[in-house]
This record gives C-alpha cells, structure tokens and sequence, in this order.
C-alpha cells in the first residue's frame, strides 16, 4: 500500500464514484490494477524462467542481482514495521497517517522496493535487457495504483494527507529531510516478529525465485 496503513474495506473499483464516466481514466486504470495486483507480477516470472539467459555466466552480474534484491526487501521490511501488519487487511478500519520511517522519505516505500526486486531478480537471471522493461511496466502500474489510492486517501484522511502528499514526494527521496523525522518512533511499535511474520510471503517467493533460477541454469 502506500503511505498509511489503509485497511479500510475497498470498494469496488468500479463503482467508486456514481459517475464512473466522469473518473479520470488513470485512476481506473488504477483500480483494476489494484484489484489485480496479486496476478500481475505472473508474466514477469514467466519472463524469468522462460527467456534463455543472454549474458554468459558472470558472479559478479549475479551479486549485483542479489545486492538490489536484498535492498528491495530490506526496503520494504523497513516499510512494513512502520506501516504494520495492518497493511495486508482490508478491514473496515482507517489506519492512522504513518509518516516515519522510508514513508518519511517517500510515499510509496514499498512500491519502490518491489521495482528493486524485479530489477535484482533480472539481473540474476543475468537478462539484462528486461531490466529497463521491468522498470517501466511496473512503473506505470504502480503510478497508476497509486494515483487511484491517493484519491482514496484524499476522501478519508483530507487536509491530513493532503499536507503530507505536499512534504513527501511519491517516488524520489527527501534528502534535505532531517534525520530526527526519519528516526522518530511510529505511533504504533511493531515488533521484528510481526514484520517477519507480515513479509512471510514475500521472502519465501525470493527463496522460490532463486532456486527457479538455479534449476533453470541446470537445464
């Protein structure tokens, strides 16, 4: 999710406004994207494993793979133990404006983290070209799911989110912010163990990622 931990039952993207003709086309797209997001990495792991490796076997190209997929998850396990576990359910509740942590540099901590991991896992598959490809189609994905979570944002949380849209950028980190913002305790403290526990589904499809990939150079 982005900034908040939003766990507010979601509508359906497709009646979010009575007039659906009158929503911007973006924050459509938006919705049907979000509404599918857990299906849409699926063709890029296809990608992966079926796409023969171009570059001839470099340790070096792999670690590099290996440095960005472990930046990726590092990114998003710092999101998450700011944000919560919170983040994954869609409860009728609003979670409070979490504005520590990586949301303190960025809006979308854990979009940016996702890119990272299909870059690394690019990388290590040692297809170098998809690289510039992932990071554009999951760009425009995730800019519009954001684009359409932000309106959503807007009605629940108003001039509250609208000021901390205004401080923190959506992709591009805040390098004159200062350190005590970005250190400051969370409203709520979570635990390594909840973090873990909330990101379980992430790191056992790294593990399963690389051993596809190991088995895929056997062949």
């Amino acid at each position: 999710m982005t900034s908040t931990a939003l766990s507010v039952k979601l509508p359906n993207p497709l009646t979010l406004h009575e007039n659906k003709e009158t929503r911007p086309l973006f924050e459509a797209v938006g919705a049907w994207l979000f509404k599918h997001r857990t299906s849409l990495p699926v063709p890029l792991a296809l990608a992966l494993l079926l796409i023969p490796s171009i570059e001839a076997f470099s340790p070096k190209l792999v670690w590099l793979g290996t440095v960005f997929v472990a930046w990726g998850e590092g990114m998003r396990l710092w999101a998450v133990r700011h944000i919560g576990v919170i983040s994954r359910t869609r409860s009728d509740r609003l979670g409070p404006l979490v504005e520590t942590g990586p949301f303190a540099l960025i809006r979308n901590p854990l979009y940016v983290g996702n890119i990272a991991l299909w870059v690394g896992f690019a990388l290590s598959a040692r297809i170098v070209w998809l690289v510039p490809l992932f990071i554009v189609v999951l760009g425009i994905e995730y800019h519009a799911i954001v684009r359409w979570e932000e309106q959503l944002l807007t009605a629940h949380r108003g001039d509250e989110y609208r000021a901390y849209a205004a401080r923190v950028p959506r992709w591009l980190p805040v390098v004159s912010l200062q350190s005590s913002v970005v250190s400051r305790p969370s409203a709520v403290t979570f635990s390594w163990r909840e973090t873990l526990f909330s990101e379980r589904g992430t790191l056992m499809a790294i593990a399963a990622g690389y051993l596809l990939l190991w088995m895929k150079s056997q062949v």
